[in-house]
Formats: C-alpha cells, sequence, structure tokens
C-alpha cells in the first residue's frame, strides 16, 4: 500500500458507493485523477488476507502490487497515488497528466469520449491491460490457464476537487482497518469465498 499523510476525512459510502457511475460521452484519457475499484470473480478472496488491521499479500497479492506499479513505470503520463489490495478486490487512485511533471490533479467535467476509440493513457485501457498482466501472471504460477482471476467490470469514480481526492486517499489508506466491516468481506455478506465451478462471470 502506498504511503499518504494527509488529513482525516471520513468516507462517505453513499457518494462513493461501489457501482459503476461511468459517464456518457466522457472522455477517461483526460488529464485528471480517477478512483478504480476492481474485485476478483466471484470476490474469492486470493490476494493474502488481513491482519490486525493491515493486508498481508501472498504471492498472487504480490503480482498485482507489482503490476500495479509497472503501470506508471510504463507510461510516461501516469503518475502514481495511493492504492491498496485488498483479499479479494483492489482500490487505487489513476491519474492522469498532460506531461511527465504531474501537473493535473482533478479531473475536468468536459464530456469529449470519441466512441470506438482507445488510447493507451485512458482508464479503460490502463484497467483492462493492469487486469491482463495480473491474471497471465497469476494463472502462470498456479498452472491454470485461461482462468478468470477478475471480475468481467471495474468501478470507477472521477475525483472533482481536492477534497475529494483527500477523502478518497484516506478511504484507500484505512482500508485494511475496517476489512471487518467491509461489504466485500465474505464473512459479512455470509458468502464463501471460492467460485463455483463451472459458472460464468459476474456482469456488472
Amino acid at each position: 500500500m502506498r504511503p499518504y499523510t494527509g488529513r482525516t476525512m471520513s468516507h462517505n459510502p453513499e457518494k462513493h458507493q461501489r457501482h459503476s457511475i461511468r459517464l456518457k460521452d466522457y472522455d477517461y484519457s483526460q488529464a485528471g485523477s480517477y478512483f478504480v475499484t476492481i474485485c476478483t470473480y466471484y470476490k474469492e478472496c486470493i490476494f493474502g488476507k488481513v491482519v490486525n488491521g493491515k493486508m498481508v499479500l501472498n504471492e498472487y497479492g504480490k503480482v498485482v502490487e507489482d503490476e500495479w506499479l509497472k503501470t506508471a513505470d510504463a507510461r510516461r503520463n501516469v503518475v502514481p497515488d495511493v492504492f491498496v489490495v485488498m483479499p479479494n478486490h483492489f482500490h487505487g487512485i489513476v491519474t492522469i497528466v498532460n506531461d511527465c511533471r504531474g501537473t493535473a490533479r482533478c479531473a475536468p467535467t468536459a464530456r469529449n469520449r470519441q466512441f470506438g476509440k482507445m488510447t493507451s493513457a485512458s482508464v479503460p485501457a490502463i484497467i483492462r491491460s493492469f487486469k491482463s498482466a495480473v491474471s497471465r501472471c497469476i494463472n502462470e504460477l498456479r498452472g491454470t490457464p485461461r482462468t478468470s482471476i477478475w471480475q468481467r467490470n471495474y468501478y470507477e469514480h472521477v475525483i472533482r476537487n481536492e477534497d475529494d481526492l483527500d477523502e478518497i486517499r484516506e478511504y484507500i489508506v484505512n482500508n485494511p482497518l475496517k476489512w471487518g466491516l467491509d461489504s466485500e468481506n465474505p464473512n459479512n455478506v455470509g458468502a464463501t469465498c471460492r467460485s463455483p465451478q463451472g459458472t460464468s462471470p459476474l456482469r456488472k
């Protein structure tokens, strides 16, 4: 998890509920910051466990961490920010800048996405590449080719201002501490972590 020191702000679950709020016609390649959440296939707990409020990554969780760090290394206009790998999901902030100096902080509100086109530095392209790399590496380690690691979709929120950014950073940093109350924790939703065999991926 990326260290972060900043003011404490409470996370509003109604404001940042885990469902897709992708904006119609929005250009997700333009400069700004975006909060993303990606869940494992059937929310299977495969990345490690939370012990005393801290996330302890296993070898698969370390793959997720390493591949996320590579995301910024491979793209000059992507600046790393806070993130956390949880037992069955991932939270992170993607910051896209206009140049390599990291000047942009929050996303504008203009909507000018061109349908049918996806640049390598857009949020959908970044997430697709990240998910693919993690799936490939974990399946190689497990000897399970073409096995689903992630749910088909992901969740994102366009960060509008510095208060929004600070609040989400704090939420990400504190996620392991609140795992006992997390709606993604199978112990809280009464479901098993392991996905049924021979079933289709969830579609959000």
